[in-house]
């Protein structure tokens, strides 16, 4: 960032997190190609995510602009059964029992300043009602991940081999509720 005149940095531009909806897609899949490039999901899969469960999909949108930054999506599941990366999901589950985080990613240039903790807060506020959160963590993101209280357990061969889809570093993560 150049200094401005008098040599101080401009201040970083803010952003909140707001409901998503359906109209945020196209901002949502080019924020998402550039975090996940490797990971690529179509824009039905997240449009799917926001008509099934609003309520576990926000956007990031930067105050001035209103541009996209960043997103989560999470909704319920039965426990350990994650949905394949790039499907949709067709229903959530009426017996589901466990809230997953399908997905929390932010632009490099608003990392830092405490906005994936504030969405892992509200997140947790919408899925006290499940006994567990569960997540795929990517990218060597576990540590992260840990420090919210979740941790790796083990997985059956079905879910192994759904993790293979996300890459040689995934890791199924869960963390008790109430921790």
């Amino acid at each position: 960032m150049e200094p401005t005149e008098g040599g101080k940095s401009p201040a970083k531009a803010k952003a909140a997190w707001h409901e998503m909806s359906v109209d945020n897609i196209d901002s949502l899949v080019r924020v998402a190609d550039r975090i996940h490039p490797d990971l690529p999901e179509s824009d039905q899969v997240f449009a799917e995510r926001v008509r099934l469960f609003p309520q576990g999909c926000l956007a990031l949108v930067e105050d001035v602009g209103h541009e996209l930054c960043g997103y989560v999506i999470s909704h319920p599941i039965r426990r350990r059964q994650p949905p394949a990366l790039d499907s949709l999901l067709g229903e959530i589950a009426s017996d589901a029992d466990q809230y997953y985080i399908h997905d929390l990613a932010i632009l490099p240039e608003f990392r830092g300043r405490g906005l994936a903790q504030e969405c892992i807060n509200k997140l947790f506020a919408r899925a006290k009602r499940y006994p567990t959160i569960s997540l795929v963590s990517v990218y060597n993101t576990a540590p992260f991940w840990g420090r919210s209280g979740f941790v790796p357990v083990e997985v059956d061969e079905g879910l192994e081999k759904k993790l293979l889809d996300y890459g040689d570093d995934a890791v199924y993560l869960e963390r008790k509720n109430g921790k």
